[in-house]
This record gives structure tokens, C-alpha cells and sequence, in this order.
């Protein structure tokens, strides 16, 4: 039996399975590939069933997003090691190979990230995870390759193999036994920052999460929820707020979400400012959402607490003020 399950999350998405499904079949021998079906709609099942019989199927009751819907449909795999794989990924030739041998010569890493490079601009790293990700003190995300809407072009500058604070979900390898031991994502995320969440938890505990740039996969991104959807944004600031109330080191939990609140106030006036009424809407509503939640996600908290989880202070001074668009200049 392989030891390595890559799992496919679809919700109505038989186009995407019928592009990338078969790229992910040829190039992993070594693993079983499941779909882990949403309740979709469409012809999804019929698709795989019909074409990729091989390919096993795990049916959730509803569509409950990113994060449950893994939590629900990982009950049912018992490899050992999980590849959670979007369904507009592009896998490349013995991409399965470099991670797999890292986590067997490394017992305590635990998490891993492959180079994830733009399905539409191939030259260029994909904005969900790039060449690893960050966070500053304040939980806003970045990675080698990406900070904000800059992309990089991927010239070989990160084709090594480094420790990393946060693992795309994008294209997410961890451990069984981590996965569980952390309980899976938060459900409560829905979709959107439950990875950095589970990344968090897993180096609150000591384990290593690391980035492996000899394995590649290519992303399309957005394909399903637009980069420029108000729900998008929604999701991204009210689950950040839920991050940190959970993870941060308890004597810095308020000064620290005192200064977000005022840096989210300000991007709310940003998204006015290029006419986004919407965008202004979606960061009120995420902060009213975290306010009727706050002493739920305080009594989510868990004990060791890092004090050394971030890499810079203020990724948006830096990136807004200092013009460190290039992950090499926050050196």
C-alpha cells in the first residue's frame, strides 16, 4: 500500500477535473489520488468515475468549503503522508519525489511546500504560496516570491530547500499524524488562511515546516473565488483577526490587534479610494464578524505560544513605504 495520498477538494468543478485531474494521475505513481467531492451539482463524479476509475471518491453531505471540507473527507484516508492539492493545479514530472524524501530523513518536519509558479504566466511564481510563506507581526501574509500583488519572476532564486513560517493550501503536504494531533483545519475559517492557521498551531508545537524547491506545480489561482471577489476579502480579514486572537503570545495579543484594526481601517479607505465601495464593506463587515466571535476564538487558544513567529515588523511599511517589493530587499 503507498504511503502517500494526494487529495483533490471539487465543489462543481468538472472543467477544472477534466484539465488537471489527468496530470496529477500520470505523475503519481507513488501515491493514491482521491477526490474529495463538495456535494457538487455538476458531473463531477460522473467525470471521474467514467475516465480516472483508479481515481477513489470520497462524497461530503454539503459543500463545506476549504476547511471542513478536508476535515470531513481526511476521516477516510489513512496514508501516511497527505498532498492536499487544489483542483486547478498543475503537477510536473517527479514532483511527489523531493518532498517524500524529506520527510523521510527529517521525523520533525512535518509540513511542506513545493515551488508554485503561475499556470498563466509559467515564468512567474503564483500569488497563493509562491516559494514559501511569512507572516509579519502583525499576520499580514507574504512569501519569497510574492509580496502583496508583486510577482516575481523565477529565475532559480528559490530553488532551494528552507524552513518557512507557512505552507500554501494551494498545494499542502503534511504528516497524518500531525494532521490529526492538530485536529485539521479550523472549520470555522471556511476557506482562506485556515493553512497559515494549522501551519501556526503545528510551530506552536515545534514541528518544521519547510519549502522544497526541487518539486514544482503550476497554479492558476482564483478559479474558484475571483482575486477580486468582496467575499474574498471578507474571508481574508475577518479570519486573519480569528488567527491571531488564537495564536498570538498572550501579553501581545491587544497591542497588536489594536495596530491591525488601525491598518485595516486604513485599507478600507484605500478600497474607497479606487472606487471599491464593496471591498470597504467586506473589511467592516470582517471586523464586526471577529467582534461577535472574539471570546470564541480567545477560548481556541492553546498553551507555547511563539513569541518568534514573525520575520519582519510591518510587511506594509516595508512594502508600502520603504518600496521592499523584492523578498531579497526585507534581508
Amino acid at each position: 500500500m503507498s504511503n502517500t495520498a494526494v487529495v483533490i477538494l471539487n465543489w462543481n468543478g468538472v472543467k477544472l477535473l477534466e484539465q488537471f485531474l489527468p496530470s496529477v494521475v500520470q505523475h503519481s505513481p507513488e501515491a493514491v489520488v482521491y477526490v474529495a467531492d463538495n456535494a457538487s451539482t455538476d458531473t463531477s463524479i460522473a467525470f471521474v468515475k467514467e475516465h480516472f476509475p483508479s481515481v477513489k471518491i470520497i462524497k461530503n453531505t454539503d459543500n463545506f468549503g476549504f476547511a471542513k471540507g478536508y476535515n470531513e473527507a481526511l476521516q477516510f484516508v489513512e496514508e501516511e503522508i497527505y498532498a492536499l492539492v487544489n483542483s486547478d493545479i498543475e503537477v510536473t514530472e517527479n514532483w511527489l519525489q523531493p518532498i517524500l524524501s524529506l520527510f523521510e530523513k527529517e521525523p520533525q518536519t512535518a509540513i511542506i511546500q513545493p515551488k508554485i509558479l503561475d499556470f498563466k504566466n509559467k515564468e512567474y511564481f503564483e500569488y497563493a504560496g509562491a516559494g514559501g510563506g511569512f507572516i509579519d507581526k502583525y499576520g499580514f501574509p507574504f512569501c519569497r516570491g510574492r509580496i502583496f500583488e508583486t510577482l516575481e519572476k523565477d529565475h532559480g532564486q528559490y530553488n532551494d530547500t528552507t524552513e518557512i513560517f507557512w505552507a500554501s493550501g494551494a498545494c499542502f503536504f503534511i504528516r497524518k499524524e500531525v494532521y490529526r494531533e492538530l485536529q485539521g483545519f479550523d472549520s470555522d475559517f471556511f476557506a482562506h488562511q485556515e493553512e497559515i492557521d494549522l501551519c501556526w498551531r503545528a510551530f506552536n508545537k515545534k514541528y518544521i515546516i519547510k519549502y522544497c524547491g526541487a518539486s514544482t506545480v503550476y497554479h492558476v489561482g482564483g478559479a474558484t473565488l475571483n482575486t477580486g471577489s468582496p467575499k474574498k476579502t471578507f474571508l481574508n480579514f475577518r479570519n486573519s483577526l480569528w488567527m491571531l486572537t488564537k495564536n498570538l503570545p498572550r501579553k501581545t495579543i491587544v497591542p497588536t490587534l489594536f495596530i491591525r484594526m488601525i491598518l485595516d481601517g486604513i485599507a478600507g479607505i484605500h478600497f474607497l479610494s479606487q472606487g471599491k465601495p464593496k471591498h470597504l464593506y467586506s473589511v467592516l463587515h470582517a471586523h464586526f464578524s471577529f467582534y461577535s466571535c472574539i471570546f470564541k476564538f480567545s477560548n481556541k487558544r492553546s498553551s507555547g505560544q511563539s513569541e518568534n513567529y514573525y520575520k519582519i515588523n510591518s510587511i506594509v511599511y516595508r512594502y508600502y513605504v520603504s518600496n521592499d517589493n523584492l523578498f531579497e530587499k526585507l534581508k
